[in-house]
């Protein structure tokens, strides 16, 4: 039966209310009847600009703001980016559908330079994460790093204005703002593997909302689906988020799921890697045995000593 009204929570950022559109766009297809409008709200991690995320309290920052708008009955749901959401949904809340990915990479942004290896030694790199931080010290420790935060558009406008000589941003976002155009380069995940769910639309409703389930499942993107439950499984069954460097990544072919993970210090003294693969029912499994795997290799100790050093 199709829903009569339906409004979507979403950030005011460009790239957050693209998304919501996006997703706006999907349902007055599918329910031609239905108005559909956009509730735009500021969280509190768009107000705090002059500190990195692992020290405000992490990318739920993002999200809390509009969980109380689908909690309190002034949104139906809520589009997200799925990197942007905690490994552990707050009680009373789900995800309803998970989006066909967009690219899930890292991309290489600078005015000056092509590649990450042309930058000349002690070159400022821009990034707001500790997972490309971790990556880009081990593979890169002539350069320096520095941390960037902001819309994109503001990271952008400081690596125009000289602050920075490349910055690191997620291609998804730049391909879906129409600014294809400044990626110098896309990184390879042997270079950066990505984040948990990077590319991916999540879509969370208050749980009480079955009659939600049913309207949002033609959102879902089954494959898309299969692979960020087991990056997110790995990251949470890691305790991870992002006061730590850690990156999921799982590809499907023929219905099997290859799934890498990676763990490492900020300073990129240390980065444990390891995957596996299992078929896509076995997806929270798969996530679960690669995350043993990289506790086995020294992963808990490692994330501990990184949380005690942030402390």
């Amino acid at each position: 039966m199709s829903p009569k009204k339906l409004v979507i929570a979403s950030r005011e950022s460009l790239l957050a209310m693209w998304q919501a559109e996006h997703i706006q766009g999907r349902l007055k297809t599918l329910y031609p009847d239905c108005e559909v409008s956009i509730l735009g709200m500021t969280t509190q991690g768009d107000q705090i600009l002059d500190k990195t995320l692992s020290k405000i309290g992490g990318k739920g920052l993002f999200v809390k703001e509009l969980e109380q708008a689908l909690q309190d009955g002034r949104a139906d749901l809520a589009v997200h980016s799925i990197k942007d959401v905690p490994m552990v949904l707050p009680e009373g809340f789900a995800l309803a559908a998970v989006g066909e990915r967009a690219n899930p990479f890292d991309a290489f942004v600078s005015n000056h330079y092509a590649r990450l290896e042309d930058l000349p030694d002690g070159a400022v790199v821009g990034t707001s994460s500790l997972r490309r931080e971790a990556q880009l010290r081990a593979r890169h420790p002539r350069l320096q790093i520095k941390p960037l935060r902001g819309n994109v558009q503001t990271r952008l406008r400081k690596l125009d204005e000289g602050e920075y000589d490349a910055v690191i941003l997620a291609a998804a976002g730049l391909q879906r703002l129409g600014l294809d155009g400044r990626i110098r380069l896309i990184l390879s995940p042997a270079d950066s593997l990505p984040a948990a769910g990077q590319g991916a639309l999540g879509i969370e409703i208050a749980a009480h909302r079955e009659d939600l389930m049913e309207v949002l499942q033609p959102l879902n993107h089954d494959q898309t689906r299969a692979c960020v439950t087991a990056e997110r499984a790995l990251a949470r069954a890691l305790g991870g988020s992002c006061q730590v460097p850690l990156a999921a990544y799982c590809t499907e072919e023929n219905g099997l799921l290859t799934l890498r993970g990676l763990v490492g210090h900020p300073d990129g003294s240390v980065l444990l890697q390891a995957d596996a693969q299992a078929p896509a029912d076995y997806a929270d499994a798969l996530g679960r045995a690669v995350a043993k795997k990289l506790a086995d290799d020294g992963a808990e100790e490692l994330i501990a000593a990184v949380l005690a050093e942030q402390a």
